[in-house]
């Protein structure tokens, strides 16, 4: 007896147990979130989490990644829009909805499982406050109550089952956020391109700067080196003739000397009282003063022009010129060889 009545107190699995137990989401372990997405395999997830198992095995999601069944192990190579890509079991999802349609008329306690479940929620229509809106205008794009459809505003209207248009636009809005996921996932990889190409920019920019900076710093070495050059052939000519007028003077300086000394010797003789004494010593004092006039004549002189430096003059207007024209990309070769012709003109 005992053991008949605990039997018969142990409710045997009913088929809608069965049922929910199929509609279990193998990750979370209840019942199907929609949106509900089928796997190759034929395993069905709840997109959300699948999405949060890929996402988290894929940090690169834009790039594509495996995926792999919780249930089989099955793994399925999916593209850069990740779980979004997969297709909606919508069979799965009309089921869902059918079973908890059943769960609230079971749940109410109406005996006839057959009759249609009872709407006890959902707006009420504004023009029959005690009718609820039922039916579908497809003409208007409107929700509207069976009496509209007969006695009202929607009486000459196309009209639809409430629950059909609600799935199909349900379907479509579904498919439009699918879409619009892609959008943003494209969008993410163009901003991602963009960054890199910024980037890329900055970098080549500053290579063009510092390679520009190391030409003109080694334009900046040669004119220098040229400067100093040429600097130091103006100095030794300057030393060379500054150094021959100087020995030159020095012989000035000493004929001057000697030839003053030579003044005040015949000065001293004119001075002499006596003609013979002065007869004695004139004869020789007159050659002297003679000889020494004619060699201030004759002395050496510097050629006319000696001190000029006009000849230490470089053309630099056609440098200038092709400097002032200097800009990026291959040097025209005609422009140097006419400047190479203009500098050989001048010098000649």
């Amino acid at each position: 007896m005992d053991v008949q009545r605990t039997g018969s107190m142990v409710r045997p699995p009913s088929p809608m147990d069965s049922l929910e137990k199929q509609l279990s989401c193998p990750i979370c372990l209840d019942m199907f979130t929609k949106p509900v997405v089928i796997l190759p395999c034929q395993h069905n997830l709840c997109r959300s989490c699948a999405s949060d198992l890929y996402d988290s095995r894929n940090p690169y999601r834009f790039s594509g990644g495996v995926f792999r069944c919780p249930t089989c192990r099955f793994e399925v190579v999916l593209d850069r829009h990740g779980v979004h890509g997969l297709q909606r079991n919508l069979l799965v999802e009309n089921i869902i909805d059918i079973y908890k349609q059943q769960q609230e008329v079971s749940s109410s306690g109406s005996p006839d499982t057959n009759l249609k479940p009872i709407e006890t929620k959902g707006p009420m229509c504004q023009e029959h406050e005690e009718e609820r809106i039922n039916i579908y205008c497809v003409t208007c794009q409107a929700p509207t109550c069976s009496m509209c459809k007969v006695f009202g505003q929607h009486k000459d209207c196309e009209v639809a089952p409430l629950e059909s248009v609600y799935q199909t636009q349900k379907g479509e809005l579904g498919v439009a956020i699918d879409s619009l996921v892609s959008s943003n996932a494209r969008l993410q990889a163009l901003l991602s391109q963009m960054e890199d190409a910024c980037r890329s920019v900055q970098e080549n920019a500053q290579r063009a700067k510092q390679g520009l900076s190391e030409r003109f710093d080694l334009l900046y070495a040669v004119l220098e080196e040229r400067k100093t050059i040429l600097l130091e052939q103006v100095t030794k000519e300057q030393d060379e003739k500054v150094a021959s007028l100087r020995a030159l003077a020095q012989r000035y300086g000493e004929r001057l000397l000697s030839s003053t000394e030579l003044t005040d010797t015949a000065v001293r003789a004119l001075d002499q009282g006596g003609a013979a004494e002065f007869l004695l010593a004139s004869k020789g004092l007159i050659t002297q003063t003679k000889d020494a006039a004619k060699c201030a004549l004759g002395e050496e002189r510097p050629e006319p022009g000696f001190e000029k430096m006009d000849h230490f003059t470089v053309a630099t207007d056609h440098a200038q010129a092709v400097l002032a024209k200097m800009c990026f990309g291959v040097a025209d070769d005609d422009e140097f060889e006419d400047a190479e012709e203009e500098e050989e003109e001048e010098e000649e």
